[in-house]
């Protein structure tokens, strides 16, 4: 019998490829998005189901849960990818705003987690995916407030992964890095219009700049489909599924070297002068 797994945000970027990537496995797919009569998937095996599902609201999160197992009846894989982004400076980011990245980027993830909680620990197990971002590993310039919203779900992952073991739950972070023509840049929308003051100005073209002249390839659709496949599936502990070379890139420096080697490298990637 085909397991099954759900995925917010699934009607562009990383989770429509999640979700096609998980049929072509042989999986039943529940893709979620605010308005499923706008995806375009092109299923015909009968294993698709398209819901309605606002991270931000918790009954609709709930209701949400009720109809897929209703369709296929359980949840084995529950991934949290629905997001939005935010380049800015953060001292021309309005509180509203901030509230608006944390509504959809981190308590939309605490209450889709306490939603699927109850439901996968009376199946017996299952595995909660949370999808963060190579921000989540290593903070970065005129992303502040994104950076934070991710970090706030690496430790609330992490911390969940030990205190759901006893029930066999997995909690697992598949880290994509920076596509720039999917959820990032297509999730921010009108948001960061004004908010790069003229005195940020010269830094931000610089920095920007730099980031698109990387040192490595940035993450594909495919690549972070590879990883939730992975997180999914895996029998191991692993906690942490990087995605894409540049990610791993981070992921590496981050992890290998000490705090001091760490973020004097990352002074200096992020220096106006270019490393002086």
């Amino acid at each position: 019998m085909p397991k099954t797994i759900m995925i917010t945000g699934s009607s562009t970027g990383y989770g429509k490829a999640a979700a096609e990537f998980f049929l072509d496995k042989g999986w039943n797919v529940l893709a979620t998005m605010r308005r499923p009569e706008s995806a375009t998937f092109k299923d015909t095996t009968g294993r698709l189901k398209l819901l309605p599902l606002d991270i931000t609201d918790a009954a609709s999160i709930r209701a949400a849960i009720a109809s897929g197992i209703e369709a296929f009846g359980a949840i084995d894989v529950f991934v949290n990818n629905a997001g939005i982004g935010l380049a800015s400076a953060f001292e021309a980011t309005p509180d509203s705003m901030t509230r608006e990245i944390f509504e959809t980027n981190s308590f939309g993830v605490f209450a889709a987690c306490q939603a699927i909680i109850p439901v996968m620990r009376r199946q017996g197990g299952g595995v909660i995916i949370n999808v963060t971002s190579s921000a989540g590993i290593g903070a970065m310039p005129m992303v502040a407030v994104y950076c934070a919203s991710k970090w706030a779900v690496e430790g609330f992952t992490e911390s969940l992964a030990y205190e759901l073991e006893p029930f066999g739950i997995k909690a697992r972070l598949v880290e994509p890095g920076y596509a720039p023509t999917t959820s990032f840049t297509a999730n921010s929308g009108d948001r960061m219009n004004g908010l790069i003051p003229e005195d940020y100005a010269a830094y931000a073209q610089a920095y920007f700049g730099k980031m698109a002249n990387y040192p490595t390839p940035y993450c594909t659709e495919k690549e972070v489909a590879e990883a939730i496949f992975a997180a999914a599936t895996d029998d191991g502990g692993q906690l942490r599924y990087p995605a894409g070379p540049d990610t791993k890139m981070v992921a590496a420096l981050r992890w290998t070297t000490s705090d001091a080697q760490y973020t004097e490298t990352m002074r200096k990637t992020f220096s106006p002068q270019g490393g002086e």
